[in-house]
Parts: C-alpha cells; sequence; structure tokens
C-alpha cells in the first residue's frame, strides 16, 4: 500500500498492473532522455559564439527534428496500444464480484454463490484494527490464481471503484453496469479509495480486498 515516503507505485498484484509498471517506466526512460537531450543542445547553443544562420534554418535541421520526433512517438505508441487492447481483453471469469457504490460505503455480492449483498464501511478510529482511513469492517475476499469479474454500478452519484495494485479503476454510474476483470496473483491486503468526488464523505469509503488461497476462500463463503 502507499505510504508516505513512497514516490513509485504500490507493489503490483495483478500481471496488468505489471504492464502498466513497464509502459511508465519505458516511457520515463524516453522522456528522461529527450529531457536531457533539449538541456545539452540549449546549453551549447548559448555556449556558441560562433552562431550563423546556417544553423538557425536549414532543410536538413528541419527534416532532422520532424523525424526524429515522430521515430519516438512509434516507440511509444506501440507499447502503449498493445496495453491498452491488453486491459480490454476479457477472459472467462471464474467468479463474479458485484459492487455498488453509495454515499458513501460500498456494497458487495457474490452473485455465482447466492450470496446476499453486504454492506463495508470505514472503520471508525474507536474500532480501528488496522489502518487510519483505509480499513473496512467487511472486506472483499477473494482466491488467488484465479479471474474475476467485477461488475460496478451506483444507486446515487457517481462514485469511481479504484485499487492500484491491480490496475483497477473503473466508474460507478447510476442505471449503468461497468465490468472489467482482473487477476490476483499472490496472497495479501489490497487498499483502494473511491476515485471519483462523490460528495462530502468521498474521502471516507475505502475498498479493502483480502486475496487469499483457494480453501481459506472456500471456508469463508462457507462461515458467512
Amino acid at each position: 500500500m502507499a505510504t508516505w515516503n513512497t514516490l513509485l507505485f504500490q507493489d503490483s498484484f495483478s500481471p496488468l498492473m505489471e504492464q502498466l509498471i513497464f509502459f511508465h517506466d519505458h516511457s520515463l526512460l524516453i522522456l528522461f532522455l529527450i529531457t536531457s537531450l533539449v538541456v545539452y543542445i540549449i546549453f551549447m547553443l548559448v555556449d556558441n559564439k560562433l552562431l550563423n544562420s546556417y544553423l538557425l534554418e536549414g532543410h536538413e535541421i528541419e527534416i532532422v527534428w520532424t523525424v526524429f520526433p515522430a521515430v519516438i512517438l512509434v516507440f511509444i505508441a506501440f507499447p502503449s496500444l498493445r496495453l491498452l487492447y491488453l486491459l480490454d481483453e476479457s477472459s472467462i471469469p471464474s467468479l463474479t464480484l458485484k459492487v455498488i457504490g453509495h454515499q458513501w460505503y460500498w456494497s458487495y455480492e457474490y452473485s455465482d454463490f447466492l450470496i446476499s449483498e453486504f454492506d463495508s464501511y470505514m472503520l471508525s478510529e474507536s474500532l480501528l484494527y488496522g489502518f487510519r482511513l483505509l480499513d473496512v469492517d467487511n472486506r472483499v475476499v477473494l482466491p488467488v490464481n484465479c479471474m474475476v469479474r467485477s461488475l460496478i454500478s451506483s444507486s446515487d452519484v457517481i462514485h469511481s471503484w479504484a485499487v492500484p495494485s491491480l490496475g483497477v479503476k473503473l466508474d460507478a454510474v447510476p442505471g449503468r453496469l461497468n465490468q472489467v476483470s482482473f487477476f490476483v496473483e499472490r496472497v495479501g491486503l489490497l487498499f483502494g479509495q473511491c476515485s471519483e468526488i462523490c460528495g462530502s464523505n468521498h474521502s471516507f469509503m475505502p475498498i479493502v480486498i483480502e486475496s487469499v488461497i483457494g480453501k481459506v476462500f472456500v471456508d469463508w463463503l462457507v462461515g458467512l
């Protein structure tokens, strides 16, 4: 989860988030090289006292500063398009999680197991046994190595169900059912929050997903 001294992404819990981090690092390297080159050229021009009109205008240099950025954009565009299609790719889900946003809490339902809807509220400080402003009374429990389809909607205003470790962020729109699929790779706690300003308590409706092995997930279902 995010901490005060962390400037990078949260640890990845899904293959899609790994690809997002790789693309971020790839793009950041290209931006760093471009910035370094531009700064170097600026300093060279400023320090050069022998400037003349042939350096400031000419067909050759215009071709270079047109073709070179185009080539760079190609190296960014192709990985971006590949990642875009990977995010939209949907596989046959092993289970379906229904998510409903409310002012200001989340409701969840495991439709495949005929489990009725349960609410997930942020824990007050008096009942806190986890992370302040991030933990909830009823966590979402999901099995690892399992394709999950999440159906997201809202009962009042627009919310946004966002879990950075999974690379998932999707709007919950009243009267509309949005869908996203994800795959949890390892056991742990995943924290998220509403990412759409939805009212006065927008910052007090956190999301907590507890990823467990299959046997623990079955035992949890039996205990509900």
